[in-house]
Formats: structure tokens, C-alpha cells, sequence
């Protein structure tokens, strides 16, 4: 029975193992951290997990017969040693089996580039040590595009407070990894200052009392904050844009208002002109280019001396 249990079990183990492994993206270096979240699901759902922190079996000394030793301690001694060694092949076996399991998925979940730059070794708490070594300096750079990110990024009422700050909890999660944590308070601020300023008034409240929330905290209050804004400005956070985009219909249809009365409007008459009419000054026999005070207007303008000939001399020509 107890055969036939462990052998179920064994199975079990390896189908969980081969479903996980389908999850696993493959590590191509900036992706060590999903990776290594996604291997260790692996190892703890297939229930080879244990083989990382425990260390390989030792092989028991065989027993030495002291002088002057009895036949009967010495048998004793001699079959407990076979009962160790009994114990020692299968927890050497087992952990052998777990290890080079454990080695396959992380092989073939790494590009080949990569597996080809990291030494060989014989266990997987080994192997792991060196590919997290390895990655440690373009940790460093994708820690800098998370935070980059985390402070720039911006709320959208298109999505919603919640999952805005989801958002940003799954941005700040994958710095811990990192050793780079950021504490409750300090993300909670963080989250106030991607927030657009119609939650200025939301935000100033909660500044001035002495409480402090905690992340579960802020989700509730966030999402009853948006609910209630949205309730007012008729469901839209962003109702400064909106009413900019009324005003603008209403100037545009104001506009066409007036286009339409002054279409309405009688024309007035319009002046006829007669030949050799001046369109200066209404009088006849003469055009405004030869007019004198319109050109002394024109030259004044320009900053050009007026001469009280030019017009005779334009008509002599």
C-alpha cells in the first residue's frame, strides 16, 4: 500500500511539474524576477521544493570493531549501520531525483545564450546562486525602469481608482525582490501624487488628520472618494474637461446664432460708384491714388516725406 501510495504520488508530482512548466516564461534578462516567482510555484506545486534548502544526504561511516568488542555489540552495530544505509539510499536517491529535476525546468525555461554562460554545477541551490549573481546588475537597471515608472505613472478614470492602484501595488511588489521594499506610508503618498487635482481636497483631509491607513484602507476610501465625485460631476472624474468641451459648444453654438441673425438682417444699401469717382473721398473726376491726403495718409504710415507735387506729376506722366 504504501508503494503504491508513494508511486500515486510521484505521479502526481510530475504532471504538476510538466503543467507548471507551460507558465514558465523563459528567462531572456530582464524578466528574472517573474521568472523566478513562476519557478518557484513550479517546485512547490510538483513537491520537489524541499531539494533547495536541503542539502544532499551524507553517506554514513562504516561501523569499526573496537578491541576486545563482544560479537553481540558488534552485530547490533552492524545492523543498524545496514539500517542506515537502507535510509541513506532513499533519501540519496529521492534528493537526486528532485535535484536533477529541478536543473532540467531551469534549463530549459533559460534562453540558450544564457545557459551557455553560466557554469555547470551539481545542485540546484548552486545553479540558482550563479544565474541570480548573473542578473544582478540588469536587476539593477530594471529596478530603475520599475521606479521610473511608479513615479510617473498617472490615474485614468478610464480605469478606476482600484485598478489604478493595483497597478501601482504590482509595480511596487516587484522591486521587493530587489531589496528595495517601499514602506506603506511612502506608497500611499505616492499613490496621492498620481492622482489628478480634483482629489486635492481628498488628499489635504487625509494629511491633516493624525491616522494613518494602511493599503486596504486607502482602497476603500480611494473608491468611495471616486463613486462620490463621480455621482456629482455626472460620471466622470475629469468634469473640468467636460465642461471646457460644453463651454466650447456653447461659444460654437452661439456663434451660429449670430451667423444666422446677421443673415436675417435687411441689407443695407450698398453705395454705388459712379466713373471717375473717388473711393476716398466721394467726389468726382479724380481717383484716390491721385488723391492728396490719401497719399499723404499712406506715406505717413510708412514714414515717407510728402511732396504736394506728387500728384500733379503723377497725372502729367
Amino acid at each position: 500500500m504504501a508503494d503504491a501510495s508513494g508511486s500515486s504520488t510521484a505521479v502526481s508530482g510530475r504532471y504538476n511539474l510538466m503543467g507548471c512548466i507551460k507558465e514558465i516564461p523563459t528567462l531572456k534578462g530582464d524578466n528574472y524576477t517573474e521568472w523566478k516567482k513562476k519557478i518557484d510555484l513550479a517546485f512547490i506545486l510538483a513537491e520537489v521544493d524541499w531539494v533547495v534548502t536541503t542539502p544532499c544526504p551524507i553517506e554514513p561511516m562504516a561501523p569499526v570493531s573496537e578491541t576486545n568488542m563482544a560479537d553481540a555489540a558488534w552485530t547490533t552495530r552492524e545492523r543498524d549501520f545496514a539500517s542506515q544505509i537502507m535510509s541513506y539510499d532513499l533519501e540519496h536517491r529521492k534528493w537526486i531525483t528532485a535535484n536533477k529535476k529541478c536543473l532540467a525546468v531551469i534549463k530549459n525555461t533559460i534562453e540558450p545564450a544564457i545557459v551557455g554562460s553560466i557554469s555547470e554545477c551539481d545542485t540546484i541551490t548552486e545553479y540558482s546562486e550563479r544565474i541570480k549573481s548573473q542578473f544582478t546588475r540588469s536587476s539593477k537597471t530594471y529596478a530603475t525602469q520599475l521606479i521610473k515608472q511608479l513615479v510617473t505613472e498617472r490615474y485614468s478614470d478610464n480605469d478606476g481608482i482600484r485598478e489604478h492602484i493595483l497597478r501601482m501595488s504590482n509595480l511596487a511588489s516587484k522591486l521587493k525582490p530587489m531589496d528595495l521594499a517601499l514602506k506603506d506610508e511612502f506608497f500611499i503618498h505616492l499613490i496621492f501624487a498620481s492622482l489628478p487635482k480634483e482629489f486635492d481636497t481628498f488628499v489635504i483631509n487625509y494629511n491633516i488628520q493624525p491616522e494613518k491607513w494602511d493599503m486596504e484602507r486607502l482602497m476603500a476610501m480611494c473608491v468611495q472618494e471616486e463613486e462620490r465625485m463621480k455621482a456629482v460631476n455626472g460620471g466622470s472624474i475629469n468634469y473640468l474637461k467636460d465642461n471646457k468641451k460644453k463651454n466650447n459648444n456653447a461659444n460654437s453654438s452661439s456663434k451660429s446664432k449670430e451667423k444666422g441673425h446677421m443673415l436675417h438682417q435687411p441689407q443695407q444699401n450698398k453705395f454705388t460708384i459712379e466713373k471717375d469717382q473717388c473711393l476716398y473721398c466721394k467726389k468726382m473726376e479724380h481717383y484716390k491714388k491721385d488723391y492728396p491726403d490719401y497719399l499723404k495718409m499712406i506715406m505717413a504710415k510708412k514714414g515717407i516725406p510728402f511732396d504736394k507735387d506728387y500728384a500733379k506729376k503723377r497725372k502729367t506722366r
